[in-house]
């Protein structure tokens, strides 16, 4: 936990979907399963909000982003959120749209590694959720939809059109956000889209052992590796050098860089502090 904290409190539970963190892991779970777990105005806001405090918290080294019942997330709710956003001047749409980035913002931002969950349908914003994330664990079940050309939108949204190209390559990029079709997950897999594609019965035992490796793993170098990543996707390769020198550098002072040499020495695996 950062040594700079306030007085105001860690977020305990949310209205707009649940929330626990149980042994180093934050499950985030979106629990409206009559509606495909379609994301409200509340919903983008606790979930950014919420993303920003969990890199202070000190007890979370993994974020698991799931949908309760039988879908990831159908995006935004129609009627709650399609259908009030024509009401409003644009002031407030944009306000809206820009909100709805910054919970991608906040995704690549932070420092713990976020592993989404998919079975079933992740469709719109519920894609884009799922293209944020680091990992994406998907059943057979799973499929993407990147369809906001079909409500009349531009396919690029919540920064889709900047994550998905550098993700698959622009060609199916182009085709995903243009044509906004619904794509299996073989497919996805075909595309890059997918992580680790694994049948119904398995995903579970698939994420505890990814969620493992994560939580024992060297947090620290995890961080580290994300922030380069995010980071060096706009840089030159000269400034990405420097960057990646300056950032090896200040690892090689880290404890776990000093506990990997002694637990080589006496044969043993590293225990990682994350520091």
């Amino acid at each position: 936990m950062s040594p700079f904290r306030g007085s105001i409190p860690f977020t305990q539970e949310s209205t707009q979907f649940r929330f626990n963190v149980a042994d180093q892991v934050a499950n985030i779970t979106f629990t409206r399963p009559d509606k495909l777990n379609a994301l409200t105005f509340e919903g983008y806001a606790d979930l950014r909000d919420l993303l920003h405090e969990i890199p202070s918290r000190g007890d979370v080294r993994v974020i698991v982003l799931r949908g309760e019942g039988t879908a990831f997330s159908s995006g935004g709710d129609v009627h709650e959120i399609i259908g009030e956003l024509l009401k409003m001047h644009s002031h407030e749409l944009l306000d809206f749209t820009r909100m709805t980035g910054e919970v991608v913002k906040a995704m690549r931002e932070c420092p713990v590694p976020i592993v989404a969950v998919i079975h079933g349908i992740a469709a719109g914003a519920g894609s884009v959720l799922a293209l944020a994330s680091d990992f994406r664990i998907v059943s057979r079940s799973g499929k993407f939809a990147f369809l906001f050309t079909k409500v009349g939108l531009a396919g690029a949204d919540m920064g889709s059109a900047y994550l998905l190209p550098r993700l698959i390559g622009l060609g199916r990029a182009t085709q995903l956000l243009m044509l906004g079709d619904t794509i299996s997950a073989e497919v996805a897999d075909k595309f890059g889209l997918v992580s680790v594609l694994v049948e119904d019965e398995e995903i579970e035992s698939q994420l505890n052992a990814l969620v493992h490796r994560l939580v024992e793993g060297p947090a620290f170098a995890y961080a580290q590796t994300k922030a380069l990543l995010s980071r060096e996707l706009d840089m030159s390769l000269s400034g990405a050098l420097e960057l990646e020198a300056m950032t090896q550098a200040l690892l090689m002072t880290t404890e776990d860089y000093a506990e990997f040499y002694k637990a080589f020495s006496e044969k043993r695996a590293p225990t990682w502090k994350g520091r």
